[in-house]
């Protein structure tokens, strides 16, 4: 029998309501998920990393959180480990543990949608689903895994793209990676890219933007002048374009140093055109922007956390 960790941090999968909040908060534990699991999935046992909405993480957390999972992965005692997570950074931590973990071992992301005094709690289903997944051969080396909803998608590809809905985590550019059905675990296909990127740390001094029609780049000017920002990813109109009143400012943060990482705004779908106008794609990449290859912009922004992290190139 497979030896799974299950790795506690809160979230909407721990929580209920009470009525000296006023709401649900984060009030389940370990020992409540345990009760609540058939006892011949695995050998699972649990560990309480923290008890917090996810919107509560700070870039520690994310660290300290990647950090652990880490450690636990390379016990020899340990086959795979899954980590409950609020949904609304959930696609962060996965993808950090992505880029900083090299294992084969299965590394498995699961939350709720609903909280467990809601009729039609999700929480244990996709707990129970996440075990599965996380204890089955075929999860092997095919770096971290987010599973709702009975799908199972890449770290990489996977975005939370509706605030209420159970199907809310999509890989909108390639579909999940495969299904858990009642009898077997499915891979329908491969991840489209791995890498690993090791580093002693996150560079906390990286921004994201959003551009609009019409917006100023003064946002830009401040996170370069006043913050001193080491790294801004900019969600760019399109396959990458950005007004052109903004070229001298994006310009004048490279040469002093920032780096620019360029992804679109659209969710899905790389940063690349064959426009000539100005502020399209070519002038981006004349300029020495970096360009983040189908990552949207909380993900690219993780990457340039690590990649400035670690000294190396985006």
């Amino acid at each position: 029998m497979k030896r799974i960790i299950i790795l506690t941090t809160g979230g909407t999968i721990a929580m209920t309501h009470t009525d000296t909040a006023g709401g649900a908060v984060p009030m389940l534990d370990g020992a409540d998920f345990l009760q609540a699991i058939p006892p011949d999935l695995a050998d699972v046992r649990v560990e309480e990393f923290c008890n917090l909405p996810s919107a509560h993480f700070t870039l520690d957390h994310l660290w300290n959180l990647a950090r652990r999972v880490a450690a636990l992965v390379a016990r020899d005692d340990v086959d795979g480990v899954v980590i409950t997570h609020g949904t609304d950074t959930l696609e962060e931590s996965a993808y950090l543990c992505d880029l900083t973990i090299d294992t084969r071992k299965p590394i498995v992301f699961t939350g709720a949608m609903r909280v467990a005094s809601d009729a039609g709690y999700d929480g244990i289903a996709n707990l129970i689903a996440a075990i599965r997944v996380a204890a089955c051969d075929d999860a092997r080396n095919k770096g971290v895994l987010v599973v709702f909803n009975d799908e199972i998608h890449a770290a990489r590809d996977v975005t939370k793209t509706h605030t209420t809905a159970l199907e809310t985590f999509l890989s909108p550019e390639w579909g999940p990676l495969g299904r858990v059905y009642a009898d077997r675990i499915i891979f329908a296909r491969q991840p489209t890219s791995r890498e690993f990127i090791p580093t002693t740390r996150l560079e906390p001094n990286v921004h994201l933007l959003k551009i609009a029609v019409g917006m100023s780049e003064g946002l830009l000017e401040y996170l370069v002048d006043v913050v001193g920002a080491r790294g801004v990813v900019l969600e760019t109109l399109g396959g990458g374009r950005v007004p052109p009143w903004w070229l001298p400012t994006i310009e004048r943060a490279i040469k002093n140093g920032t780096t620019i990482v360029i992804t679109s705004r659209a969710g899905a779908g790389r940063t690349v055109d064959r426009y000539g106008y100005a502020g399209a794609y070519r002038d981006l990449a004349r300029l020495g922007c970096r360009f983040a290859d189908g990552l949207n912009g909380p993900k690219a922004r993780v990457r340039l956390m690590v990649t400035l992290g670690a000294g190396v190139e985006f």
